[in-house]
């Protein structure tokens, strides 16, 4: 029989920072926050995912008797600073789609609890973080985010990886306080350019800067243009404020070579002007929010983060992308963007863009020539 102790040392072998254990007993309080918020997180269920079946881990694995937690540390490693700026940490080294990094090492761990003779599932449903805490691997934060108890210096720079077995461990003591300091002005909430936190522990995560870059319909509407600022795809504004976090941020650490090595075709101006062969090979493989036809999302987030810094170097690449672009969600942005930048050269490119113009294009260039 497979004991506790050998399981822990098998993720450590394996590269995993922490891990815990827990019951599978169903996750009542959060079946009732997603009956409560069904308005806010009602956009997930139409993406095909069940969170409320995977609040019970036994729709997940018939026979399920425990829920073995794992911590996997995404930032190490530094990344360079033109891909902070505009991006997520936890994206820059992703291989959901590559399979090269953090999934085989999931695999390799699913496979060793096999051979022990469970049966597993790796839900993406379960609630994670909340298995996290009820594993005892930590605490919350007012942003909603889950911080290690022991690893990383106690930030949110993990990753909870939950996996349904069908054999009982003795479970580790649950703790789900928030452990922001008594002296933290809600940082992480002030921070929030959109207002997308609205309390502690509460976020309406279609305001998210996230949820926008890779999930929102449509252009971007005005109102969030500006405060969106930089982000491309993701947003780590919260966890970047946040005084539990300083103490990680303030180390040394070398580079992570992959994301150095990927960082020039995440250049604005390429992502600008890339095509598809561009996007499915080089882009989309790393941040597979946005499949292949969701590369206008992409241009027109670019476009908005050029607009948002009021660089007129950007100026002739944003007339360049005006003919190179019919979607209409990408027009719009280029055009704010021009409008944002101001300056005679985007001026003269708004009015010469009007000739032929209608609908919500002709629109926005008006609005543009009059911010500019």
């Amino acid at each position: 029989m497979t004991d506790r102790h050998e399981i822990i040392e098998k993720a450590r072998e394996l590269g995993f920072v922490d891990i815990g254990f827990t019951t599978a007993e169903p996750f009542g309080s959060q079946k009732e926050l997603l009956l409560e918020r069904q308005e806010e997180y009602g956009w997930v269920g139409r993406m095909g995912l069940d969170l409320l079946a995977g609040t019970d881990p036994k729709t997940i694995l018939p026979g399920a008797r425990s829920i073995i937690v794992l911590i996997e540390a995404y930032f190490r490693e530094a990344f360079p600073l033109q891909l902070e700026r505009h991006f997520g940490r936890c994206y820059l080294d992703d291989d959901r789609v590559t399979k090269d990094g953090l999934a085989p090492r999931i695999k390799a761990f699913r496979s060793f609890l096999q051979e022990k003779g469970m049966a597993v599932k790796v839900p993406f449903n379960l609630p994670h973080r909340v298995a996290a805490a009820r594993a005892g691997l930590g605490t919350f934060g007012k942003n909603t985010l889950f911080y290690a108890r022991r690893a990383v210096m106690q930030s949110s720079w993990v990753l909870p990886i939950a996996l349904v077995v069908d054999r009982a461990f003795d479970p580790d003591e649950p703790d789900y306080t928030v452990a922001c300091p008594d002296w933290c002005r809600n940082a992480c909430i002030a921070a929030c350019p959109t207002g997308a936190l609205k309390a502690p522990r509460k976020i309406d995560p279609r305001r998210c800067i996230s949820y926008l870059t890779y999930f929102g319909e449509g252009p971007t509407p005005r109102d969030l243009r500006e405060p969106m600022g930089m982000w491309i795809y993701g947003c780590d504004r919260c966890q970047n404020v946040c005084p539990r976090n300083a103490p990680w941020l303030a180390r040394e650490r070398p580079f992570n070579e992959r994301a150095v090595a990927k960082q020039d075709a995440f250049d604005l101006r390429c992502l600008l002007h890339m095509d598809g062969n561009h996007y499915v090979s080089r882009v989309w493989p790393h941040m597979f929010y946005m499949g292949p036809d969701d590369i206008w999302r992409w241009k027109m987030n670019t476009a908005r983060a050029m607009g948002n810094s009021r660089d007129p170097g950007y100026v002739p690449d944003l007339i360049r992308a005006w003919g190179e672009n019919t979607d209409a969600r990408v027009l719009v942005m280029v055009a704010w963007a021009l409008g944002r930048i101001g300056g005679r050269e985007a001026r003269n490119a708004l009015n010469g863009f009007l000739a032929g113009s209608e609908g919500q294009v002709r629109e926005e260039l008006v609005l543009a020539l009059g911010a500019s």
